[in-house]
């Protein structure tokens, strides 16, 4: 099964980053690299295009890994295939040729390509000054990069899992665990207040808190309040918790709707954060995010027990003041230490985080639409985007959004994933003033349509007039007026 040059790109660099993102969130020791990678070597995995086990040799799993290491932004990027030199040119095409061809599709815009190749191939047996006659797929694809579409003729208008949880405590141990670096391995999860709390319109509602914690040091990276637990707020919670300590190596969440959604996985792999999840029914397998859960309800919600109206605001103050001020500089009774001198002190491997814009777009699901050619817009969650017109050549545009966002959505190259344009929705109102834009150029512009008898029928007339046969018909005499 083949599938299109994007998801072979992104298949393959999601694989590499599942065979070396275990190296990454948690580093051997000094000078027992080769071992792990040989265990690595000794694995079965998915090929990404065939579905067929594959496995990878200890050279090139070594050659993944310092590449994911070496960069600092974004690994799973490094990991991509790269986009061949002539990606995107056609070949076989010359410069007369490729005017030719534009002149016939400015005559002949209804044609077929099949129709446009055989006219051009008889005017490049008359002018070989053309070149060498290229193949059917080539001129079908340089015609596509030009935009160069047939247009239909005008007609006449017609009526047109908890069996497997039981069965894995029943025969699997269970056992403590702990990375050993600092920004190896983080937990989230949400959690639900035993009280209700007021907001700002003056409702009351049952608020959800995000954590994100440490699992070395137990540092609660950040922590807040929000009415629900949903996709969008756990981007957010989590980005905010990247910004205070930094991009850690690995996310254990549970299987919840909201740490499966599409833009939570996106982003992740494209901030180059494995994301690890637990059983369905384990939440043992999170035990120490489900631990941290016992201060906020025992010392923080209880000394907030004398507020009567209690607001989703002042909960907010109250728990960053909690955690930043008292949890995280207490003395943990695990680890014998305060998480935030554990943090301090111990071996980090977390990375830069990027800026707030960076953040924000990583967090948005990928797919393509077919763009309209009658308005040049995409179609997306049932809101219409325009297409700036220099991708009007673009038959399927791959794009990235966010569900709970549509002010704009981005136009990315399907091939390296790197931002073409961002695209707002469709304003009617604004349309409905007559003005519109000159259409951006693609390629060169086209020359004066030919007229005349096309070369094919010309060609094909010439030849059975050099047979010397009259013409295989009989004209009815015209009758006198």
């Amino acid at each position: 099964m083949t599938r299109p040059d994007d998801e072979r790109h992104d298949g393959w660099a999601r694989l590499r980053f599942a065979v070396v993102g275990p190296l990454l969130s948690a580093p051997p020791p000094r000078g027992e690299l080769r071992a792990e990678i040989e265990k690595l070597v000794a694995k079965t995995w998915r090929h990404p295009t065939t579905d067929e086990p594959v496995r990878f040799g200890r050279s090139t799993i070594e050659r993944w890994y310092y590449a994911a290491k070496n960069e600092k932004q974004d690994p799973v990027r490094a990991l991509r295939r790269r986009v061949r030199q002539d990606a995107g040119r056609t070949r076989g095409m010359s410069a007369r040729l490729g005017q030719a061809l534009r002149a016939q599709h400015a005559a002949h815009k209804a044609w077929s390509v099949q129709l446009h190749v055989d006219n051009l191939r008889v005017l490049v047996a008359q002018d070989p000054t053309l070149g060498p006659m290229p193949s059917y797929s080539t001129v079908r694809r340089w015609m596509k990069s030009q935009a160069l579409f047939r247009q239909k003729r005008a007609k006449r208008r017609d009526t047109p899992g908890a069996a497997r949880a039981e069965e894995r405590l029943e025969t699997r141990e269970i056992r403590s665990y702990e990375n050993p670096f600092v920004g190896g391995l983080w937990h989230t999860d949400f959690h639900v207040c035993s009280r209700k709390v007021l907001t700002r319109s003056g409702r009351w509602i049952t608020p959800h808190a995000f954590a994100a914690l440490d699992d070395q040091s137990r540092l609660s990276c950040h922590v807040q309040w929000y009415a629900t637990e949903s996709s969008e707020t756990l981007a957010h919670g989590l980005s905010q918790a990247f910004q205070k300590r930094g991009l850690p190596r690995a996310l254990m969440t549970d299987r919840g709707s909201a740490m499966l959604a599409a833009e939570i996985r996106e982003g992740l792999l494209r901030l180059g954060v494995t994301h690890v999840t637990t059983l369905e029914y384990s939440p043992y397998q999170n035990a120490k995010q489900e631990s941290y859960w016992g201060p906020l309800e025992g010392r923080l919600l209880s000394m907030l027990e004398g507020v009567p109206d209690l607001t989703v605001d002042l909960l907010n103050e109250a728990t960053q003041a909690y955690y930043e001020l008292e949890y995280n500089r207490k003395i943990h009774d695990e680890i014998g230490v305060a998480p935030l001198t554990r943090f301090l002190s111990g071996t980090s491997i977390a990375r830069e985080c990027p800026g707030s814009e960076v953040l924000r777009r990583a967090f948005r699901l990928r797919t393509t639409r077919r763009q309209r050619r009658s308005d040049g817009t995409v179609a997306v969650e049932g809101v219409r985007f325009e297409v700036p017109s220099r991708f009007r050549h673009v038959e399927r545009a791959t794009l990235r959004y966010a569900r709970w966002d549509l002010t704009s959505i981005d136009l990315v190259d399907p091939r390296t994933d790197e931002l073409l344009a961002a695209l707002y929705p469709l304003d009617k109102a604004r349309n409905a003033d007559g003005r519109r834009r000159v259409l951006e150029p693609i390629g060169e512009s086209a020359p004066p349509p030919a007229s005349g008898i096309a070369p094919l029928l010309k060609n094909l007339m010439a030849e059975y007039a050099a047979t010397g046969l009259p013409p295989a018909y009989i004209p009815l005499p015209e009758k006198k007026p």
